[in-house]
């Protein structure tokens, strides 16, 4: 066994790479121009911020961008949108097993404060059934439901247009997770009805870590979770009132936000060709199948995201051959959704793969080189 000559990277549902190579530069010259005095002491006479809001509305679906609020990664967007809205002792909130922990972890406490929380199973492929969905709706009566719009273990991607229109019908708002779809298949949230979606900038997007946030749907009033200046309004002793600024405490991160913009304006600019990303989805499954791997393949849309184990070999020592010997960057575990390895038979985690539109022909046909000098090495 040997390595290729280049390391090849298909980690990217946990962030991308490479970056457009104007995501540095963008970084670069913010961070060595002199701070203006407007506000909190940006790149003077330009509000980065209010930029990349109006370039995130168009891949939202959205017509306000001042509902978005900007902050350090989808946790962050989650955090604000779990712990702010209006929930009391008693009230539900549903939600599924094929969550991160990011929404996982802070329902947890919201239970230890007195909410109910219902987890609803998902299919063998990680999918929420609509019949389930719609079900547990009726029977929990949730204020709140919480969604993720795609797994990030399995890739598959949820209806979220039928599953939103049963959780309006029960009365409940709907709080979507799109941290794994944004910049990658169509979120469309004001035509779904979505209240509160929460995203980051790093993944496909293509932008630095340490960006993304929260959409919140006018006439929602979230509590916010944290509190501080502004930078304007200085007078009042609580966070203004209007959006953005109810939720943007401290100051922003602004050179990496330059940076995003950088890759919202290079992505525009290059739209992703989304049918040859599925393709090369579908060639690199079906070779690990035809190698004998286990492949959890959803059917009908999905991320660029594939869940393996190799029969005979355990996933962790699978992963560092395939990592230490062949150069091959990619996941491995339970991928901080644990709920999930149950219902689609995966209770000791996966071996992740996941592709981006830099992804090339040769790079799949050298993973499965790589698989298959696993397979047949017998160990």
């Amino acid at each position: 066994m040997k390595s290729f000559e280049h390391p090849i990277y298909m980690n990217n549902a946990a962030t991308s790479w490479p970056k457009p190579p104007q995501v540095a530069e963008a970084v670069f010259e913010a961070l060595s121009t002199m701070p203006g005095e407007t506000n909190r002491g940006g790149v003077a006479d330009f509000d980065v911020f209010e930029e990349v809001r109006t370039e995130l509305a168009g891949l939202l679906g959205i017509d306000a961008p001042c509902q978005t609020a900007l902050g350090a990664n989808s946790t962050w967007g989650l955090n604000q949108a779990i712990f702010g809205y209006p929930l009391k002792p008693g009230d539900t909130v549903l939600t599924t097993h094929a969550e991160h922990n990011a929404v996982l972890r802070p329902l947890y406490m919201l239970e230890q404060k007195g909410i109910q929380v219902k987890r609803i199973s998902v299919d063998e492929t990680g999918r929420v059934r609509p019949e389930d969905w719609a079900e547990a709706v009726k029977i929990y009566r949730p204020k709140l439901c919480v969604l993720t719009h795609a797994s990030n273990v399995t890739g598959a991607v949820n209806d979220i247009s039928v599953l939103a229109e049963a959780a309006k019908e029960g009365g409940a708002d709907l709080l979507l997770d799109v941290s794994q779809t944004l910049g990658c298949i169509p979120v469309r949230l004001s035509e779904w009805k979505v209240d509160m979606a929460a995203f980051t900038g790093h993944k496909y997007l293509l932008g630095p870590q340490g960006t993304g946030g929260v959409y919140v749907r006018e006439g929602l009033h979230l509590h916010p979770h944290m509190v501080g200046g502004t930078g304007v309004k200085s007078d009042l002793k609580e966070m203004p009132e209007e959006m953005p600024l109810h939720l943007e405490a401290g100051t922003g991160n602004e050179p990496s936000y330059h940076g995003l913009l950088a890759a919202l304006r290079w992505s525009r600019q290059h739209p992703l060709d989304e049918k040859d990303l599925q393709e090369q989805t579908r060639r690199l499954s079906e070779g690990l199948l035809k190698l004998g791997c286990r492949v959890i393949v959803p059917d009908g849309p999905s991320t660029p995201v594939l869940s393996f184990t190799v029969p005979g070999i355990s996933i962790q020592d699978a992963a560092d051959i395939l990592t230490g010997s062949y150069d091959i960057i990619l996941r491995t575990g339970l991928h901080c959704a644990p709920d999930i390895m149950e219902d689609i038979g995966m209770q000791g985690g996966t071996i992740r793969l996941s592709l981006s539109r830099f992804t090339t022909e040769e790079e799949i046909e050298q993973v499965l080189l790589a698989v298959r000098d696993l397979v047949e090495s017998g160990l």
